[in-house]
């Protein structure tokens, strides 16, 4: 399975803040947890996102790199908030067979 343009389209639909196909996204016991969040399964992640989709006025994710092992793609990112606030994440995202995100954990740096 090729994660790696799973994650792609993963960054394009939260740049586009396009929570309904994000939801269709994630496995149902999705998890998800970064610096600020810490939040599991489907209605928990989906929320904890649209709070942050709430909070900017534009939010763009640029991977920077990424590499897959297995079901697992780390993801090298820079994050534009606001066309002015630049962040540096690096995220590690578990896919389960059906191509579903299982689980997001970011962290910055």
């Amino acid at each position: 399975m090729d994660c790696k343009n799973i994650t792609l389209q993963y960054f394009v639909t939260f740049s586009n803040k396009d929570i309904v196909s994000l939801e269709k996204m994630f496995h149902p016991k999705v998890e998800l947890r970064d610096w600020d969040i810490s939040a599991g399964g489907l209605k928990a992640v989906v929320k904890a996102n649209k709070n942050i989709f709430d909070s900017v006025e534009t939010i763009k994710v640029t991977p920077l790199s990424l590499y897959q092992q297995d079901t697992t793609v780390i993801a090298e990112i820079h994050i534009l908030i606001n066309g002015k606030e630049d962040l540096l994440v690096t995220d590690i995202i578990d896919f389960d067979f059906d191509g579903k995100i299982v689980s997001i954990r970011a962290y910055k740096g």
